[in-house]
């Protein structure tokens, strides 16, 4: 038994160490282990309903150095300086963009052009290009169009894994999909639900393993639940809690911007964290375990919405993108737990246990601290 726990100790340490490394990321488009997310609303235009207007966010550093600018471009940090970037550099990013970002109908490809200025939006503090085009078709309704992305490919060697969020409303549809190198493609009326729902699965999933303040908010819960029970309830209570506001918000119901939601995330996990370290009894949050718990899940599911940034009506296929996305969500997060909480059950049962506690809390409280001043919006 004591080489178990020794295992077991060396395990945490080790998941420990991972989530902490991976905290010390590159900035964005700056190697091939980042990935990024790309977005995009298609709708209908004209009176012949094949023309389509097309609204693409890019993330504007990654965008700059795919376009092979020059390096006062992609590192141009003041939103001033970004725009006029985009401005003198309008036909290279059109070009890039244009090659990458297909629109056709009836399989005959539609010619693009970029409309009005290009603007610039904050995601979690990273500057994206917002950019609009226009798509001629030749038609006069009643077909089907087809949707295309090969924006920013692994050859490109700056990111990989790259995904690309499409909501359209075209050709009497609506609905939503995530286009990949594996599928890079959507077929307006050929897009069947399972298709659907198991993409926006592994999205969910995907961002719960790498959101690592999410991954450090749970560590930080499981550390202080002793007992199966504990566990049971506090992930209960928080998948009550973040489903609640997820949905609200990506459905447009609750907006409460990012600079509010991302810093209170950061303080979540500092409060379960110092809980952990200056507790003394069975359960270190007490009483007080499911309201905190339920509480700041509430604002993690805000946190999670953003990662959608959805802001059309409700649908039905709207609803089923957000359904999969959350359990795509609650299934990273059970795995998790499971590898997780029996490490800690074994761990607990060593002489060390309670510096096992202060060596997993400290770096969380440092990490989550650095985080909420660094998401503390400046001063206007």
């Amino acid at each position: 038994m004591p080489h178990m726990r020794r295992l077991a100790t060396l395990l945490l340490a080790v998941v420990l160490g991972g989530v902490l490394a991976g905290l010390v990321r590159p900035a964005p488009a700056s190697a091939h282990d980042v990935t990024t997310t790309a977005q995009a609303e298609v709708f209908g235009t004209g009176t012949n309903g094949a023309n389509v207007k097309v609204v693409l966010e890019l993330e504007y550093d990654l965008l700059m150095k795919s376009a092979w600018l020059y390096a006062e471009a992609y590192e141009a940090k003041e939103r001033a300086e970004q725009l006029r970037q985009l401005t003198i550099n309008r036909d290279a990013v059109t070009t890039y963009v244009t090659r990458r970002f297909a629109v056709a109908y009836e399989d005959k490809p539609c010619a693009p052009t970029q409309v009005g200025a290009a603007d610039i939006r904050l995601r979690d503090k990273v500057a994206f290009a917002v950019l609009t085009f226009a798509y001629a078709c030749q038609g006069d309704g009643g077909g089907a169009h087809a949707i295309s992305s090969a924006l920013f490919p692994d050859a490109e060697s700056f990111v990989h894994s790259t995904k690309t969020i499409v909501r359209y409303d075209v050709d009497g549809e609506k609905g939503s999909a995530v286009l990949a190198a594996a599928n890079p493609t959507l077929r307006v009326g050929e897009h069947p639900a399972p298709n659907q729902i198991g993409e926006f699965f592994l999205l969910g999933a995907e961002h719960l393993l790498f959101g690592l303040d999410h991954v450090l908010f749970l560590l930080a819960l499981l550390i202080g639940a002793r007992r199966l029970r504990d566990v049971v309830i506090t992930a209960s209570a928080f998948t009550a809690a973040h489903s609640i506001t997820f949905l609200l918000a990506a459905m447009g119901i609750v907006d409460v911007p990012g600079q509010i939601v991302e810093p209170i995330i950061a303080g979540s996990i500092i409060v379960v964290a110092l809980a952990n370290l200056l507790g003394r009894g069975e359960d270190r949050l007490g009483r007080w375990r499911l309201p905190i718990v339920f509480a700041f899940g509430l604002v993690h599911g805000l946190g999670f919405a953003g990662a959608l940034d959805i802001d059309q009506s409700g649908s039905w296929e709207l609803l089923l993108s957000l359904l999969s996305f959350n359990l795509g969500i609650e299934a990273a997060q059970l795995a998790i737990i499971a590898v997780l909480f029996p490490l800690l059950v074994l761990l607990r049962r060593t002489p060390a246990a309670r510096w096992g506690v202060v060596a997993l809390s400290v770096p969380i409280v440092a990490v989550s601290l650095y985080w909420f001043v660094d998401r503390i919006p400046p001063p206007l």
